[in-house]
């Protein structure tokens, strides 16, 4: 995307997931300025970005801000930049109670500003084609969704703190709840099952959410947090009264290697920058906040997927089903 003026972006946080952001806005000519507790000079370096010492001397020098940091910071944050008058990119989930995503799209609505919350997978061209087809009633009345992940669990600690992290039902399978409204809109109820174990001091994590919309459909969305050798996987099927849609990217590779992790291991998708989904989403973005229209996923949107996983929580916790207050949902 070519412009006379370049924008400007901020990026908060530099790490394994600020590699996949940086080069999506590079390839748009985005001037980036960096700010991170750990490891900005390395990001700076990489993509020819430049450093700010702290997130003033950052919000000072920027149009657009990223938010690449942990689960726990992301309200102040994103409420900090909403209030300099900048617009915002969120990493999922948007915040870590439904209550303060709530507060971040109000003060960004209140604010003028834009606020994208970074649900990717709404742009890997599987799922994008999938809900296309749903859209265009290809399949008929939806009727049963299955959605699967799995990867190495993370290495940084502060993801098994369901506390600051939401554990893996917040962090992980938010992905997948987004997807289960975008196709079958609003979820009425819920009702969860999750599992975490240490095996010789390696933490790994499961869980299993069963979701009912109130057009009769039912979702189950399956993750898991495995081994340091389990590559990433994601699958769908999507069954209708007219047919059904089936995609696994394990089944896309003629040759799969379970090898010792590689550094970063395998928590995020192997991408290309030219192609990434990544790419896309900001591309969408950046095109959303240059032509004033909606992108692909919006503020309620962020907020719809962080009250299903605390719901998703709230059911691990009690053993009993969630009722979901009715809303409207975005498809």
């Amino acid at each position: 995307m070519n412009h006379p003026d370049p924008l400007r972006v901020g990026l908060i946080g530099a790490g394994g997931i600020a590699g996949v952001h940086a080069p999506a806005w590079r390839s748009l000519g985005a001037e980036l300025v960096v700010h991170s507790l750990h490891g900005a000079t390395e990001l700076a370096d990489r993509y020819g970005a430049a450093t700010a010492d702290s997130l003033d001397d950052l919000l000072a020098r920027v149009d657009v801000v990223g938010i690449l940091t942990p689960t726990a910071t992301h309200a102040e944050i994103a409420l900090a930049a909403i209030a300099a008058g900048k617009h915002v990119v969120c990493e999922k989930p948007l915040a870590r109670t439904a209550d303060q995503a709530q507060q971040i799209v109000d003060a960004a609505e209140h604010a003028g500003v834009r606020l994208f919350p970074a649900h990717v997978v709404r742009y890997f061209p599987a799922y994008a084609a999938a809900h296309a087809s749903v859209t265009a009633g290809r399949i008929g009345q939806l009727a049963v969704s299955r959605f699967r992940r799995a990867s190495a669990a993370p290495a940084s600690p502060w993801f098994f703190d369901e506390a600051a992290s939401g554990g893996i039902v917040m962090d992980q399978m938010i992905h997948d709840l987004d997807q289960a409204v975008w196709f079958a809109g609003t979820v009425t109820r819920v009702f969860a099952r999750s599992v975490t174990r240490t095996d010789d001091g390696v933490r790994t994590a499961s869980a299993t959410v069963t979701l009912t919309h109130g057009s009769g459909a039912i979702s189950h969305v399956h993750g898991v947090w495995g081994h340091a050798h389990l590559p990433f996987s994601s699958s769908f099927e999507i069954a209708g009264s007219d047919g059904v849609l089936r995609h696994d990217s394990a089944r896309e590779d003629a040759v799969r290697l379970h090898l010792p992790p590689t550094p970063g291991g395998g928590y995020l998708p192997e991408v290309d920058v030219t192609d990434s989904p990544y790419t896309a989403e900001i591309v969408d973005f950046a095109a959303a906040l240059r032509e004033g229209r909606e992108a692909t996923v919006t503020g309620a949107d962020g907020v719809q997927a962080v009250r299903l996983a605390e719901a998703a929580n709230e059911s691990i916790r009690t053993g009993a089903v969630v009722e979901i207050e009715t809303q409207e949902a975005h498809r």
